[in-house]
């Protein structure tokens, strides 16, 4: 009985520290199959954070409010990403790093006026529903279908994306613009307008990713919250292959292996706990490693699509 809640309390466990990658990995795949690099999503994942947690703190701890607005910030820095990549041109990975650096000065600038620095303000967290029937399945059942709401939606955004990348017009379309925008473009597909709406969609799962963090898992916020978490996204996307169900998977093992770490701590080993920290960055590495030239990202990943001017 003790071997049984030990795995379902780590189970539970790897599941809430995944869910803050999915949501940033699913909104990376979208930016970069269509071929904007998305450096930026720890920028749009701790501004979602920063976000919700305002937004719910000063509107009478309403949850759902602080979840609208922390997507709806998330949707705006993803503008802001796409108008400096699409229209502007500039270098991706320089437009990701600025929001990334940008985000973290604000929001811990922001979160001294906003919270009490002398104490934590707890957040109220969103209430779990129970699936009748289903969480009497052992294991996955309580797992998997006696969660909040946000855990239901990434389960719901995981086929629906797959299904939409792979067996759909609008999929081939944004496919084709990350692999070839000029033959996109030549059949009358809006290019700029597709990364447009790619980029946005990007930034509002990746805010989603933050108030789950804020409002689900730990429930308060400080600075720098994210911890890193969108760049082991971003590991994971590439490591997942740009595919929606191999990328959660890639984000169950790194969510997995940071709840292994906590739980080792907690074993009193001889262990110096800093290198327990950097095994969930360990893992991600050795994956980098190992895939070293076996991955194919789409081509035209990084690259800025200029329409060539016809002369008259």
């Amino acid at each position: 009985m003790n071997d049984f809640a030990f795995l379902s309390d780590y189970l539970s466990a790897s599941l809430r520290l995944t869910m803050p990658l999915a949501f940033a990995a699913l909104g990376g795949l979208w930016s970069e199959r269509s071929g904007v690099l998305n450096i930026g999503l720890e920028g749009m994942l701790l501004t979602g954070a920063f976000v919700g947690a305002a937004a719910t703190f000063y509107s009478n701890q309403n949850v759902w409010l602080g979840i609208f607005a922390a997507v709806l910030s998330g949707g705006l820095v993803g503008l802001l990403h796409a108008y400096l990549c699409v229209t502007l041109k500039v270098n991706q990975l320089v437009s990701g790093l600025a929001i990334n650096l940008s985000a973290a000065g604000l929001t811990a600038f922001m979160s001294r006026l906003v919270f009490n620095s002398t104490t934590t303000q707890t957040l109220p967290g969103l209430p779990t529903i129970a699936l009748p029937g289903l969480t009497q399945i052992p294991i996955v059942g309580s797992l998997l279908f006696n969660q909040d709401p946000l855990v239901y939606l990434l389960l719901f955004l995981l086929p629906l994306s797959t299904y939409i990348l792979f067996h759909t017009s609008l999929g081939l379309t944004l496919r084709a613009v990350g692999e070839y925008p000029r033959a996109a473009d030549t059949a009358g597909i809006r290019v700029s307008q597709v990364r447009y709406l790619s980029v946005v969609l990007s930034g509002c799962l990746a805010a989603l990713g933050g108030a789950y963090l804020v409002l689900v898992h730990v429930k308060f916020f400080t600075e720098d919250i994210s911890a890193g978490k969108g760049f082991i996204a971003l590991a994971a996307l590439i490591f997942g292959r740009w595919h929606p169900v191999y990328t959660v998977l890639a984000c169950l093992l790194f969510g997995a292996t940071e709840a292994l770490q906590l739980r080792i701590q907690a074993f009193n080993l001889n262990i110096p706990y800093q290198f327990l920290v950097m095994l969930p960055y360990v893992i991600a590495l050795l994956a980098m490693v190992g895939l070293a030239g076996k991955t194919t990202p789409p081509a035209a990943l990084g690259v800025p699509y200029s329409k060539e001017s016809t002369g008259s």
